[in-house]
């Protein structure tokens, strides 16, 4: 199945990826069915680090950094999103520490006229032997900074 390419808007921080809202992500009254927000952020996410090199295919990484876990999620719905069609998921990171990093999103309308959803996510990167926290390598931190959120200035 092929996707038209739609053009990503600039942002001033982060990313926006466009996800495809399929008809089975619905539920009985047309409606992106809650659970399915956090599937299509992670496809989202996956995206971006996989376009930088982080990945996982064929049963291998490409960096160890894609085994972590997910700590926390939390989301606020909105304005429902109503049939199939592309979305669009801005997302960016507020912290990227020694093993943990907290994202933040937005899910929107593809012309960013109406917020859909915002929410926040907590990783922790882990190492697959000990189940135990362990530090980001410098792969993920040069992609990481790609997403981080500017600190605010005091002016």
């Amino acid at each position: 199945m092929s996707h038209a390419i739609v053009d990503q808007p600039t942002v001033e921080f982060g990313h926006v990826a466009h996800v495809a809202v399929h008809f089975d992500d619905l539920d009985a009254f047309g409606l992106l069915h809650n659970s399915r927000y956090a599937v299509l952020l992670e496809r989202a996410l996956t995206g971006y680090w996989a376009d930088h090199g982080v990945s996982f295919q064929g049963g291998r990484h490409s960096a160890p950094d894609v085994f972590h876990a997910v700590r926390e999620f939390t989301i606020t719905y909105q304005a429902p999103i109503t049939g199939t069609g592309p979305v669009a998921v801005h997302f960016w990171l507020d912290h990227f520490g020694t093993s943990s990093a907290r994202y933040a999103y937005r899910f929107q309308s593809v012309d960013g006229g109406t917020v859909h959803a915002t929410g926040e996510r907590a990783i922790v990167r882990v190492d697959p032997a000990t189940l135990r926290p362990a530090p980001w390598t410098d792969t993920a931190r040069a992609v990481a900074a790609t997403l981080l959120r500017p600190a605010p200035t005091n002016a």
